[in-house]
């Protein structure tokens, strides 16, 4: 009786726990603390100004070429393609300033203290980023780590080279999973199954319902493990009676 409170309340604890990630900003570099509203949320970051973990400076600065969020240049292996460079803007919209990443948050060291690990992409958005920055070029495949920052912003390391984007990239999946050490992950879902999370959308957030359902998932897998602790607590007396 003691075992099943106590899994009860684990239960209990674990699914509140759980929703409460269904909207929060990360604890990271630029992020506000609790989501709301910015209503003059700049360009391409517009459409998550009724409820955004960004604020309208951070918009801002997510469509400068070097700006102060990160120091980081999109140029270093020569002009990127302005059909390329959007993707990587709605990018840094998405991640600055979605609310609604809280089942894929991980805790990090270092100066960024918490990061997204295998946010399940939509296939559109995936395929569509790929086809246009397919002929640009880069000189590494992640682009999280490993630049040469001596100047104060990212230039390739002296043992790397610049290729064509196919090289480095050769499918939308090498490069959605590769480019930001995993931080998303390739998926066949469509941006209308609600199974996966979309960069580009107009209108109400359609990611809280994606969010809520993999959560949904994490607590009912949790409440399915707390109930195999139950049977194995429930049974092992019954064997060391025999």
């Amino acid at each position: 009786t003691d075992a099943l409170v106590l899994i009860k309340c684990y239960s209990l604890c674990s699914g509140a726990s759980s929703l409460d990630k269904l909207s929060m900003c990360m604890d990271a570099k630029h992020h506000k603390t609790t989501p709301g509203p910015e209503g003059e949320l700049y360009l391409q970051c517009a459409p998550w100004r009724d409820n955004a973990c960004c604020t309208a400076n951070t918009s801002s600065e997510a469509h400068q070429d070097n700006s102060y969020l990160y120091n980081f240049n999109w140029n270093h292996c020569g002009i990127m393609s302005p059909q390329c460079k959007k993707h990587f803007i709605q990018d840094t919209c998405f991640y600055e300033c979605s609310p609604h990443l809280g089942p894929w948050i991980e805790e990090v060291y270092g100066s960024i203290r918490q990061r997204i690990v295998n946010v399940p992409l939509c296939l559109e958005d995936c395929h569509i980023w790929w086809e246009d920055c397919k002929n640009d070029v880069t000189c590494k495949t992640d682009w999280h780590k490993g630049w040469d920052w001596s100047s104060g912003t990212n230039k390739c390391p002296k043992d790397t080279q610049c290729r064509k984007w196919t090289d480095v990239f050769p499918t939308p999946k090498a490069m959605c999973e590769q480019i930001w050490s995993n931080s998303y992950l390739y998926t066949t879902h469509s941006n209308t199954s609600g199974r996966c999370m979309q960069m580009w959308f107009t209108g109400e957030n359609p990611n809280k319902k994606v969010a809520e359902y993999y959560l949904l998932n994490s607590v009912d897998q949790q409440l399915k493990l707390s109930f195999t602790a139950l049977l194995i607590l429930c049974v092992t007396p019954l064997f060391l009676v025999v």
